[in-house]
């Protein structure tokens, strides 16, 4: 759990809050189909409330998380495009709407789909 403390008092993010606010920003980026779960060797397209079990979340150091995302993207687009678009409006969603820094975003292409 992720701790900001100020002159008023202390708020607490948890990390699975950090996690949907992940998915969503994600969501936002074009080209991606969905987040993904890899278990015994099926890639899973995950929706609804699952959907957060393709992002992990890990606490680095105080104030600073760090992110890997398993996503499926659409097929015929540009990979380190999408990729980097990704990084960019999920690192900026994540500091601005929790005030956390963010010392890295790993993304792993778990398979390519049409919609």
């Amino acid at each position: 759990m992720n701790e900001i403390t100020n002159q008023y008092g202390t708020i607490k993010i948890d990390t699975q809050v950090i996690a949907q606010v992940t998915y969503r920003a994600a969501m936002e980026s074009y080209g991606i189909v969905g987040l993904a779960h890899k278990s015994k060797g099926i890639v899973e397209l995950l929706k609804g409330e699952n959907a957060t079990k393709g992002v992990r979340v890990e606490e680095t150091g105080e104030k600073t998380i760090a992110i890997e995302l398993y996503v499926i993207l659409q097929y015929g687009i540009n990979i380190t495009t999408v990729a980097e678009n990704i990084i960019d409006r999920v690192k900026y969603t994540i500091e601005t709407m929790t005030g956390l820094k963010l010392s890295r975003i790993d993304i792993n292409v778990q398979g390519i789909r049409t919609k």
